[in-house]
This record gives C-alpha cells, sequence and structure tokens, in this order.
C-alpha cells in the first residue's frame, strides 16, 4: 500500500503547474496528478508531495501566492475502497 502523501489543489491549471515549479526551486519533489474526486472541485489537477515537506509546501505557498487554492489535503490510500481525505 501506498503511504500517506500531501496535495495541493487549485480551480486553474495554470496555478497548478506555477506552484508545481515553485515548489521543485524550492527544493521540493512533486508530481501533478489528477485531483481526487473527493475534492471533487477545481480544474481536475493537483500538486502532490511528501507529507515530510508540509512546512516548506505551506512557506512556498505564502511566499508565491499563485492564487486559486482550494486547500491542501492529506492523502490516505485505503486498499479496496477510496482515499481518505483529510484538510492540513
Amino acid at each position: 500500500m501506498q503511504e500517506q502523501f500531501g496535495i495541493g489543489a487549485f480551480r486553474s491549471r495554470q496555478q497548478v503547474m506555477r506552484f508545481d515549479s515553485a515548489l521543485r526551486r524550492a527544493g521540493v519533489a512533486t508530481q501533478v496528478i489528477s485531483t481526487p474526486h473527493e475534492v471533487s472541485v477545481g480544474c481536475g489537477l493537483s500538486v502532490q508531495f511528501d507529507l515530510s515537506d508540509t512546512q516548506t509546501v505551506l512557506e512556498t505557498y505564502r511566499r508565491a501566492r499563485p492564487g486559486n487554492l482550494i486547500g491542501f489535503y492529506r492523502v490516505t490510500p485505503v486498499p479496496g475502497g477510496r482515499p481518505s481525505i483529510a484538510r492540513l
């Protein structure tokens, strides 16, 4: 089973890409993924990051202010079911 991870969900694909770039410049390993259905609002893409990088992610968001943020979430995969989603 995959470990928990964090996502940043946005309303705009352009903002997802901007934030992804800002995080990479800050040294955070990221991946652009489809937004889990449980978040179900926005452009359909999110930035995935390791939860150990949460502080850097939040600081980078405050500095970059990419806008259109829906929220930051902790995603916990559930074997054979939908993932559990909780706000960070």
